[in-house]
């Protein structure tokens, strides 16, 4: 699911942090074939904080949620740090499950941040093109991650605070249609739709921010606010 790709074509710089060598150095090689600067290799959040903090001119980070010394939540500590720093650098994280938990809370700290499997890495478009959304401010989250929320369990103390209609519109966003593609879909005009958004962004206390991360931050607390 991506939202806000829009950024010039030109050798973005980028730092990676992953404790595993051949994962950060296959990122790595991956990313400079297709024409990306990587200024930076290290493998502690830490040491990526560091490189962030000494070259204002970096476009984005690629860190792994989970790394030493405690191998839980030092990708998103990390994520988060820099956002309350004032920092607007991409940041793209990196899991090897497939967790609601992590995800809303990576999307929380606001445009400019995605969530991916390391599957995912296989597939360097897909990783190439999460890259590029997060620099230019966009939002990503792993399909795999919103597929297998909207067919499981969903939240029931969400499901009790939107309408009927108000959670066709949602599964559909989840899906990945535009209003457009929505509208057609529910036999709907775009400006019900567009109403019908509106709501939940309120009902699901959504803040302000770029149109493309709210949607993708609504899905995500729909989908796995209690899990």
């Amino acid at each position: 699911m991506f939202a806000g790709v829009n950024r010039e074509s030109r050798a973005l710089r980028v730092a990676v942090a992953d404790d595993a060598v051949l994962l950060r150095e296959g990122i790595g090689q991956i990313l400079r074939a297709s024409g990306v600067e990587v200024v930076s290799s290290v493998d502690t959040a830490e040491e990526l904080l560091a490189v962030v903090s000494a070259d204002s001119g970096i476009d984005a980070v690629v860190l792994d949620i989970k790394m030493p010394p405690t191998h839980t939540d030092e990708g998103l500590r990390a994520l988060e740090q820099l956002r309350a720093s004032g920092s607007t650098v991409g940041v793209l994280l990196l899991s090897m499950y497939t967790t609601a938990a992590y995800a809303i809370r990576a999307m929380s700290a606001g445009s400019g941040t995605g969530y991916l499997l390391k599957d995912r890495v296989a597939d360097a478009d897909t990783l190439v093109n999460a890259v590029r959304s997060v620099a230019a401010g966009g939002s990503v989250v792993d399909p795999e991650v919103v597929s297998l929320l909207v067919s499981g369990h969903t939240a029931e103390a969400s499901l009790d605070t939107l309408s009927a209609r108000e959670r066709d519109v949602i599964r559909l966003m989840a899906e990945g249609k535009s209003n457009a593609g929505i509208a057609a879909e529910l036999h709907l005009s775009l400006r019900t739709v567009e109403s019908h958004i509106g709501h939940i962004m309120a009902k699901l206390d959504v803040e302000d921010s770029a149109e493309g991360h709210r949607r993708v931050l609504a899905v995500l607390r729909f989908l796995g606010r209690d899990s």
